[in-house]
């Protein structure tokens, strides 16, 4: 009969107020050690209570060897069923009679000289049988013990019984014996606090020892873990990272500081982002802009600019940023100010924003990876160079140039990388050189020159981890084994 966790407690409490001690806990008759050992360490844990563990080896009967001890030996079976006389019984027909045992019990039957064959059939030799084989099984059953070492042996070699280690225990009254326990309070409250009852309460310990859940999130994401990677490569070369957290841009800072102009397809609606409330700003440097607003209109030095009317208005448009060049715009424009120049590494890795169509390599949200180095004399070579080393640093290895046109860079590149998974060459960046229009007015020395290039984080993590659709990275349609397969962030 199965007893409660509080059966159980009670009856070690009473036990051992009645004899002062528990020799071993076998006696109790607790069918579930288990349980009990939850007991005993429920109760020491408040000190009302101690115990040992006593470890023994017993034997135990099988699950065949139970069904021996309750209904009798195969072999006794089989010597029943043979009937008494001459004729005997075929052993085909004990075979059905019997089903399986009937092999293993005929075996020991003839064995034990209880049958014999007389013209083919099975016939009794002896009138009467004592069923030892049953008898033992229910001595170990009963004591877990058996004076008859080789006679074990023989029913473990007949998988009628094994030898199992048990523990028991030895227990012991606590400093705190009682016969009432009292559930502990498992934490402090303000009601407790003000009441003054904490002060007769008793607390459950903390088991600094017990291993916790494992945490269902903080998993890094593939793509978090790649921007780690291109984070630790930039610091690795020298870089610092540039603030990058004003999602929100002027038109100013991210079109026309960079000498992009106001008629430029970019600024339509269907490829930007505008803001509704607030719509304007005129947070802009005034001289700065006189200047920008000039090489635009007139051209100045040494460009004829784009001769159009240029116009506040669109400067003052709030946008969300479609690239992280706006950052790096107003960097450099901070470092003109300083009195005296000195080279510098920026970089940025943050999310802009695109009206694109979304498709297996385009979304309208990603994460910009954007770097720009500015001394004195730098040339295209060292872009190329430094690009190499770059994606090498990354793992990636096949890369090649593609000259193109950007507004604020002559010469420009895109980079190009081969995807194994799409089998194409994929466009994972572009670069170039900062133009004259854009660093002159920003009050920069004429020899000094700026490399800079941008790519998406998400298209590397794609070559990296060989995805071919970039929905299946980022968005409702990603695979979260993907991520909980990587290694817990800590």
């Amino acid at each position: 009969m199965a007893m409660s966790r509080e059966d159980i407690q009670q009856l070690v409490l009473t036990t051992l107020d009645r004899d002062g001690k528990i020799a071993d806990s076998q006696y109790l008759g607790v069918p579930d050690q288990l349980e009990l050992l939850g007991v005993l360490n429920s109760l020491a844990s408040s000190e009302i209570v101690s115990y040992e563990p006593i470890d023994r080896e017993v034997w135990l009967l099988t699950e065949e060897g139970r069904e021996v001890a309750e209904n009798g030996s195969h072999e006794a079976k089989v010597f029943h069923a043979v009937p008494q006389g001459d004729a005997g019984m075929p052993i085909a027909e004990l075979q059905k009679l019997l089903g399986p045992i009937a092999k293993v019990g005929q075996g020991q039957a003839f064995k034990n000289k209880w049958i014999g064959k007389r013209d083919g059939n099975l016939v009794r030799l002896v009138d009467s049988i004592d069923d030892t084989t049953r008898t033992d099984l229910c001595t170990i059953r009963d004591t877990a013990s058996h004076p008859d070492a080789a006679l074990l042996q023989q029913l473990r070699r007949r998988k009628l019984c094994d030898k199992q280690k048990v523990t028991t225990y030895a227990v012991s009254k606590g400093p705190q014996f009682t016969l009432e326990v009292k559930k502990p309070a498992t934490e402090l409250t303000a009601e407790m606090l003000q009441s003054g009852e904490w002060k007769s309460l008793t607390f459950k310990k903390f088991n600094f020892d017990a291993e916790g859940l494992p945490p269902n999130g903080g998993y890094l994401h593939p793509l978090m873990k790649v921007r780690e990677e291109f984070r630790q490569i930039f610091f690795e070369m020298g870089f610092t990272e540039m603030p990058s957290n004003r999602f929100v841009e002027s038109s100013f800072w991210n079109f026309d500081a960079l000498f992009q102009p106001q008629q430029h397809p970019a600024r339509d609606l269907q490829d930007t982002f505008f803001l509704k409330d607030p719509a304007m700003t005129s947070d802009f440097p005034p001289a700065y802009l006189d200047k920008v607003r000039t090489v635009h209109s007139k051209g100045g030095f040494g460009s004829i600019g784009y001769g159009s009317d240029w116009k506040i208005e669109e400067a003052e448009k709030l946008l969300l940023r479609t690239h992280t060049t706006a950052v790096s715009a107003n960097m450099l424009y901070l470092l003109a100010q300083q009195p005296q120049f000195k080279p510098v590494k920026y970089f940025s890795i943050d999310r802009v924003f695109r009206n694109e169509t979304v498709d297996a390599t385009h979304l309208a949200e990603f994460h910009q990876v954007e770097g720009v180095i500015a001394d004195r004399n730098l040339t295209l070579g060292h872009l190329i160079g430094f690009m190499e080393q770059f994606f090498r640093k990354m793992g990636i290895e096949n890369i090649v140039f593609k000259p193109t046109y950007n507004p604020y860079t002559e010469p420009s590149m895109e980079i190009f990388s081969y995807h194994e998974g799409l089998g194409k060459w994929v466009e994972v960046g572009n670069s170039g050189m900062f133009r004259p229009e854009m660093l002159l007015p920003m009050g920069l020395d004429p020899d000094v020159r700026v490399i800079a290039w941008g790519l998406s984080l998400e298209r590397p993590t794609m070559i990296k981890y060989g995805i071919d659709n970039i929905r299946d990275l980022v968005g409702h349609k990603i695979d979260l084994e993907l991520i909980q397969s990587n290694p817990i962030c800590r």
